[in-house]
Parts: C-alpha cells; sequence; structure tokens
C-alpha cells in the first residue's frame, strides 16, 4: 500500500471529493485511486438509507472498467430471507464490522458467499459508516487476492470510513432535503425553497391551470366508515389524481382534507395555453376513469366514488404565505378562488369535470354550456361548461 496517496485520498474526500462532481462519479474516482495505490479491489458496495416514502434505500457498486451500478429498494426487501441472512443486516443493526474469508468455513453461516466463490472473490468485508448522531449505513469490500486482504490493506479500508461516512451524510442530507420538500410541497416548491425562498412575502406570479377537485359524499363516508378505512379510502383516492397530474405536467400543492389543489405552469409550456389546457384535461379524464373504478384493497366495491374537479385558467400569487416561523407554500389569488367556486357548482350539478369559460374557450374538449351562475365574492357571473361526454345523475351525491 501506497501511504502517502492513501493520505491524499483520505484528504479528498474530506475536501468534498470536489474534482467528483456527483455520488457516482465520487465512487468511481475513490476506488480507481485507492487501487493505483496498491488495494486489491474487486468490488465495493455502499448502501445508503433513505428518508422517503416508498424507497428504503441506494446502492451504489462499483466494479473494475464498468460504469458505477445505481440502484434503488423497496421496504419490501428489508423482510425478504436474502437480506436477514446479508452481513449487511449485522452493519446495519448493530453496527459492527463483518468479515467473511470465502476460504473459512465460519463464513459459510453467509448465503452470499457461495455467489462470491463463483465470482472469483477471496474476501468480504462488510463495515459500518455512521453518521454523527449515530445512524448507520453500510459498505463492502471485496477481492480477488489470493488469500484475501491483508491486515495492512484492511486498515486501510477501515480509515476511509470515516471521510466516506462524512461526505455521504452531507450528500444524504441534502438529497433527503429535497426530497422531503418534493413529497410535501412539490418538486417546482421544493426548487424555490431549497434555492432559498424560505422568507414569508417571497412570492411570484405565474400564470397556470388550475386544478381544484373534491371527493363527494365525504362527511358522510367518515360518519360510517372506520378512520383506518377512510384513510385508505383517500390514498386510494388521491392516487387516481396525482399520478395523472403529474404525468402531464402538473404541480400537486395541498391537500385539504378529501379536496386537492394543484397547478399546471403555463410558462412551462413557452406561453402555449393551449397545450396545457390540453394535458389538464387528459388528466381529468384518467382521474374521472381511475375514481369510478375506485375499489377497497380486498376487492368488493363498497359503492360507486365520485369526485368533482373544477378547471380554471389564470393569474396566481405563487410563493410563502404565513404566521411567524410557519409558512406555506402555496398559490392565492382571484383565481384560486374563482376555481374553488366553480367545484362548488360542479357539485350542485352533479357533475365531475367542469371548467370555467376562459379554460373552455382555450381547450378543445367538446364542452357543454351549463348555463351563467353567480359566483360568491365575485362582481360577474361566471359561465360554466361540463364534458359533452358526461350526462349527470338524477339524483346528486
Amino acid at each position: 500500500m501506497n501511504a502517502s496517496e492513501l493520505l491524499e485520498i483520505n484528504k479528498w474526500l474530506v475536501d468534498g471529493a470536489r474534482s467528483a462532481p456527483t455520488p457516482s462519479q465520487m465512487m468511481a474516482e475513490c476506488c480507481e485511486r485507492l487501487v493505483r495505490a496498491g488495494l486489491p479491489l474487486w468490488r465495493v458496495g455502499v448502501f445508503v438509507r433513505t428518508l422517503h416514502p416508498e424507497i428504503a434505500g441506494r446502492n451504489f457498486i462499483w466494479k473494475p472498467g464498468a460504469e458505477v451500478e445505481l440502484g434503488t429498494v423497496d421496504y419490501q426487501i428489508l423482510d425478504s430471507p436474502e437480506f436477514i441472512a446479508s452481513p449487511l443486516v449485522i452493519v446495519f443493526r448493530q453496527g459492527l464490522e463483518v468479515r467473511a474469508r470465502v476460504d473459512d468455513p465460519a463464513s459459510a453461516r453467509f448465503p452470499i458467499v457461495e455467489d462470491l466463490r463463483a465470482e472469483g472473490v477471496t474476501d468480504y468485508l462488510a463495515l459500518p459508516l455512521v453518521y454523527m448522531d449515530g445512524f448507520i449505513n453500510a459498505s463492502s469490500w471485496t477481492t480477488r487476492q489470493p488469500g484475501g486482504f491483508t491486515e495492512e490493506q484492511v486498515n486501510a479500508i477501515r480509515s476511509l470510513t470515516v471521510p466516506l461516512a462524512r461526505y455521504i451524510e452531507i450528500i444524504t442530507l441534502r438529497r433527503t432535503a429535497t426530497l422531503l420538500l418534493d413529497t410535501y410541497v412539490g418538486n417546482r416548491a421544493g426548487e424555490r425553497i431549497m434555492g432559498g425562498q424560505i422568507r414569508r412575502g417571497h412570492a411570484d406570479t405565474m400564470d397556470a391551470a388550475i386544478w381544484l377537485s373534491d371527493l363527494r359524499g365525504f362527511t358522510a363516508l367518515s360518519d360510517r366508515l372506520p378512520a383506518a378505512t377512510i384513510v385508505e379510502i383517500l390514498n386510494l383516492y388521491f392516487d387516481c389524481q396525482v399520478a395523472a397530474i403529474r404525468a402531464h405536467g402538473g404541480e400537486v400543492l395541498k391537500f385539504m382534507g378529501d379536496g386537492l389543489l394543484a397547478v399546471f405552469p403555463v410558462d412551462e409550456y413557452l406561453g402555449d395555453e393551449a397545450q396545457v389546457c390540453s394535458r389538464v384535461l387528459n388528466a381529468a379524464r384518467e382521474s374521472r376513469a381511475g375514481v369510478e373504478a375506485l375499489q377497497f384493497p380486498n376487492g368488493e366495491v363498497v359503492e360507486r366514488f365520485r369526485f368533482g374537479v373544477a378547471l380554471h385558467l389564470g393569474n396566481v400569487l405563487y410563493g410563502n404565505i404565513g404566521g411567524g416561523n410557519r409558512l406555506d407554500f402555496t398559490c392565492i389569488g382571484p383565481a384560486v378562488n374563482l376555481a374553488a367556486r366553480l367545484e362548488k357548482i360542479a357539485g350542485r350539478l352533479g357533475r365531475t369535470v367542469v371548467a370555467s369559460e376562459r379554460f373552455a374557450g382555450i381547450c378543445n374538449g367538446d364542452w357543454s354550456d351549463l348555463g351563467e351562475f353567480p359566483i360568491a365574492g365575485f362582481s360577474k357571473a361566471e359561465r360554466v361548461y361540463g364534458l359533452h361526454d358526461e350526462a349527470p345523475p338524477a339524483a346528486h351525491a
């Protein structure tokens, strides 16, 4: 081992691995430099747990002459027999180092050893990567060197775990902050907050198509069914909308009980209002079909669910609103208020999709003129449009 080169690699990690702008590039450069310094690495893995509602963790795998392989794992893997029998479980749960020499009979307790043997690996080392608060991630290091790693080489790997853990911790914290913001406020709002728009009053105006929806009969439903069932229903109901909204370029800003507020910024499409509105209408049709087919998880249809969505196009104020140090990143303005009023009209008319005159005039969607309605808080009545393919029910929910 070249001790001076090893020291330089440690310093490079402590300094933030500046020559490698991404985690994958850091992983590749670090491993290649270690090999040049005399460490006979074959396969190196870094396994990082994440704070994400769907992803349990991410892994980065390096092998000589290949691109760093990136992967994600879901929460189901944590209960799988393969994971439970892995040396990494000991690292994650106990924070202990695990070594498995392929020629050592004691290593046979780990099923992975047979896979390593077939790959020509002679030694396997799993080490914890410990954050400042004690949170543990894991790394694995293998070699094909006859006889496995020497003690000097093992000590060299151990010396890397602290600076490597610091680097990963910083990157992970930044990524976690971004993911949490995306999860709770949406990706565009998250980008603005991460960019420094965190003070009350930081706001911009933008032209956007506005989506405001509501589940029909939710209050009565809540009275009849257990709370846990209501939560399941709401999650399934929102799944029918969120996927369609995001697929068509929208961003969900807020869940309000059974209500949902989303925006589709016009400036994302070079000012093409017709294209944006067309995407919104497609999302509304997909959501309608999804809600109509909604069933409980056990497959028994309890009742036919209905929802209403109001579509409008206008200028909104988009930014931080709140009191003291408790803020919300949302949008407000007369256009949002009008969408809220239209959604209530949709309920009175027994319609699923209604649109303002401005939205329907821009979006070619085979609209029916439903008439003119007074709007609370607005000086002028608003002409409301519904879809031709939707016949109102005889009795409203």
